[in-house]
């Protein structure tokens, strides 16, 4: 069996908890879109696959796997007088102002894995579809930015996923092989990304799809990263 060399982790819903961090970015966007038209709020809410009254997220929401402007270009045609790249500067501006929630420790489990006891070090990589900007923004709010060795977003020209432009963008400045590399994720792009980049795919329940959704698509599905070492060292 082939050993970890490296692990590329997507942001939300993996490293971040989705619901808690994405939910507050949500709300904003449409207060800040519709104001006080109730009318257009609502429609903002349904096309985003966001209830405000609980705050969760339909499993089958853009928000959770799609790029941030795939979610502005879904927005636009109830925003007729919008300019779609001010409107895109706008969702980036307030997604790097979000507060990202910690799905677990993560210096500390990122940090573990980077240095695993008695085995040599592993390269750590992002890749997200949200913007790169933010993604920064987000990981230097959570302190574990100098852990990570690559981090793209769907700005950063390697594509955005399921393609597998920045996973392997990721094994090739890393000089790693694709099967020597762990994709980890908690939606079926991270997976299917994985799968096409002949890389291990590890599904976490930090998102919204629960083990049913994952499993299928993914190699092993784990609570959450906090399980990772532990998995890792008993595949040996």
């Amino acid at each position: 069996m082939t050993d970890i060399r490296g692990i590329i982790f997507d942001k939300d819903g993996t490293l971040f908890d989705f619901t808690r961090t994405w939910g507050s970015w949500t709300r904003r966007i449409i207060a800040d879109l519709a104001g006080e038209n109730a009318g257009l709020s609502a429609e903002l809410a349904r096309v985003m696959g966001f209830d405000p009254g609980t705050g969760r997220f339909e499993r089958s929401s853009m928000v959770i796997a799609e790029t941030t402007e795939t979610v502005m270009a879904a927005l636009l045609p109830m925003l007729p007088r919008a300019d779609p790249a001010a409107l895109l500067e706008r969702m980036n501006r307030i997604a790097a102002e979000v507060h990202p929630v910690p799905a677990v420790d993560l210096a500390a489990v990122l940090s573990e894995l980077r240095c695993p006891v008695g085995a040599p070090q592993r390269r750590i990589g992002l890749a997200t579809n949200d913007a790169e900007a933010p993604a920064l923004s987000h990981l230097r709010s959570a302190g574990v930015e100098d852990l990570f060795d690559f981090v793209a977003g769907f700005d950063s020209g390697f594509g955005s996923k399921p393609e597998i432009g920045q996973l392997m963008a990721f094994a090739d400045r890393m000089e790693l092989s694709p099967a020597s590399v762990a994709m980890v994720g908690d939606s079926r792009h991270d997976l299917d990304a994985a799968r096409s980049a002949g890389m291990t795919a590890v599904a976490v329940l930090t998102g919204v799809a629960g083990a049913a959704d994952l499993a299928p698509h993914a190699d092993v599905v784990l609570p959450d990263i906090g399980h990772l070492s532990d998995w890792l060292s008993g595949r040996h």
